[in-house]
């Protein structure tokens, strides 16, 4: 049931940020990128023509954990270190979580995030309306909230 739900959410994330027209293109669903022999999969890849850059989504199920927010911090440096240029801005990522009713959103955003903060805001959705979004897919999956 988690495997249908989370492929139901991320089908829906996906859509939804399509639909928003704030400047999001599709890149990837399940973005595999290796160090060494460590092999970590992005679910969601989008790029923003707006903010001109990468904007990374990963759902977890569950409790949202420190090391969450640690394994998205290092998908956000490895896109500023690997896969943006110079030109581009740095990668932002957002963290969806489920755990029981509450839908959590985190953002990872860089270092000096205060910089693009008012730029963030205008063009990636309000995490009010993410949280709002996740729940109402919950309920369309039928009480897949009750096993996860």
């Amino acid at each position: 049931m988690r495997i249908e739900f989370r492929k139901h959410c991320l089908r829906n994330l996906q859509q939804f940020l399509l639909e928003l027209g704030k400047g999001f293109t599709f890149v990837a669903r399940q973005k595999r990128f290796s160090f060494e022999e460590d092999h970590f999969r992005v679910d969601l890849v989008f790029y923003n023509r707006l903010l001109k850059c990468f904007v990374l989504f990963d759902l977890k199920i569950g409790k949202l954990k420190h090391q969450d927010l640690g394994q998205m911090q290092m998908y956000v440096n490895y896109y500023d270190r690997y896969e943006k240029t110079e030109e581009e801005n740095p990668t932002i990522g957002v963290l969806l979580c489920n755990e029981k009713n509450d839908a959590m959103v985190e953002l990872t955003l860089p270092e000096d995030s205060n910089i693009y903060a008012s730029q963030y805001k205008l063009y990636l959705p309000d995490k009010k309306l993410l949280q709002d979004k996740l729940k109402e897919w919950l309920q369309e999956e039928g009480g897949a909230e009750d096993e996860i």
